[in-house]
């Protein structure tokens, strides 16, 4: 199942069940789990672990160094799940400094010309569309769909369940279960169809709907509106996910 134009680095471990396309390139370090498919001209550069029933599309380019200027040849690393979808043209770079790791998990889809860059961490069932770009540091929680040309500044965080605009500029947090859109990006209210379709009942959806009227329509100081959620965070856990993202953030919170 492997083509005989596809170049494989002696240094680089296949499982079974592996299929290699027409010239492909995988080079030292790299470890692929059983069911991968390499379609054509795909490129993945070690040191990076791969799990299993990953599907490459052409062009795409998996692991490669760092674009970090403060790189200097240290071996670093990524890690990658099961069962995501890499479309065209879609680039990883793996970490920054000696034994640096970015890592995605399981169950993604990255459309075309997607890039994620160095020492990002993503999670699970997230989808980017076309031309979604995540700078150095970012964090992505769970489920969070990255709309077309949607750009994130280098640190970061994306809130589980939440959702951007096409063409959004992201340079503060996003808060989980949120629509974010715009240039420079706002909230525009509670990602309610996407919790529906993520099996979220109205129980759960209406707390965060109180909690979004506190923390985003009222004008009032975040302080303020995380002691007035305080007792909607006590009975319901999305609004103390919610309640516990905006208190950890560094960079502060789109609004």
């Amino acid at each position: 199942m492997i083509h005989p134009t596809a170049i494989i680095d002696p240094a680089a471990e296949l499982a079974a069940g592996v299929a290699v396309g027409p010239y492909c390139v995988i080079g030292a370090g790299v470890r692929l789990g059983e069911g991968c498919v390499l379609h054509s001209q795909v490129t993945l550069t070690g040191p990076a672990l791969i799990g299993a029933r990953n599907v490459f599309f052409p062009g795409a380019c998996i692991g490669g160094v760092t674009q970090d200027l403060k790189y200097r040849g240290e071996p670093t690393f990524l890690e990658v799940g099961d069962d995501n979808v890499f479309r065209e043209y879609t680039t990883v770079n793996r970490g920054t400094l000696g034994g640096a790791k970015t890592s995605i998990g399981s169950h993604n889809l990255f459309l075309a010309y997607c890039h994620i860059a160095h020492d990002c961490q993503v999670g699970n069932h997230v989808i980017f569309s076309n031309n979604g770009t995540l700078a150095g540091h970012v964090v992505v929680e769970d489920h969070v769909i990255l709309g077309g040309l949607t750009a994130v500044h280098q640190f970061c965080r994306l809130g589980r369940h939440a959702i951007t605009g096409g063409c959004s500029k992201i340079v503060q947090d996003v808060p989980p279960f949120m629509i974010v859109d715009g240039n420079p990006a706002a909230v525009r209210g509670v990602n309610a169809v996407g919790l529906q379709r993520g099996g979220y009942g109205e129980a759960a959806i209406r707390p965060l709907k109180q909690a979004y009227k506190s923390i985003f329509m009222r004008g009032q100081a975040l302080s303020e509106a995380l002691e007035e959620i305080r007792p909607l965070a006590l009975e319901s856990p999305e609004v103390a996910h919610l309640a516990a993202f905006i208190a950890s953030s560094s960079r502060g919170i789109i609004r």
